[in-house]
C-alpha cells in the first residue's frame, strides 16, 4: 500500500523528470509538485487526470492506495477525459461510474486489450449519443 505522495514522487523519478518537469507537463506549478509529493495537496479529477498522464500511470494508480499496478485502468482515463471535455466535470463522473458499474460484467474472465477497447468504445458512444440526443429533446428553447 503506498499513498498518493510516494506514488508520484517514484513515477516521476522514474521518468527522469524535475520535480518543475513535471509541474509543466501536468500544467501545474513547482509548488504543487512539491505540496503532492509532501503529501500536503491532493489534486482535484482534472488535475489528476493530467498529472496521471504526464507520469504515464493510470488515474487508478495515483488515487488508489491498493492499487499497485501503475497500468491498471489506464484505457478508462482517455474516455473519461473526452467526457469532461464535452460535458465537464459531471459528465466524467458519469462515464467513470458507468465504466465501473460495467467493469462487473468481466468478473470472473479476462479479456484482451482489444475487447477491452472495443467495449470501452462501444459504452462511450452509447453515453455520447444519449447526451446528445437528450440535449436536442430537452434544451433551451428558442423562444421568440
Amino acid at each position: 500500500m503506498k499513498p498518493f505522495s510516494e506514488k508520484v514522487k517514484e513515477a516521476r523519478n522514474e521518468l527522469g523528470l524535475s520535480q518543475t518537469q513535471l509541474g509543466e507537463a501536468a500544467g501545474v506549478s513547482l509548488r504543487t509538485i512539491l505540496a503532492y509529493e509532501k503529501g500536503e495537496k491532493y489534486p482535484r479529477p482534472a488535475t489528476m487526470l493530467k498529472l496521471a498522464k504526464a507520469l504515464k500511470v493510470s488515474v487508478k494508480f495515483l488515487s488508489d492506495d491498493e492499487c499497485m499496478n501503475p497500468l491498471e485502468d489506464i484505457e478508462k482515463d482517455g474516455y473519461i477525459e473526452e467526457a469532461r471535455e464535452r460535458y465537464g466535470a459531471k459528465g466524467a463522473r458519469d462515464v467513470e461510474q458507468l465504466l465501473s458499474d460495467n467493469a462487473a460484467l468481466f468478473a470472473g474472465g479476462e479479456l484482451s486489450q482489444d475487447q477491452k477497447d472495443a467495449f470501452f468504445e462501444a459504452v462511450m458512444k452509447a453515453y455520447i449519443t444519449c447526451k446528445e440526443e437528450a440535449r436536442v429533446k430537452f434544451g433551451r428553447k428558442n423562444v421568440e
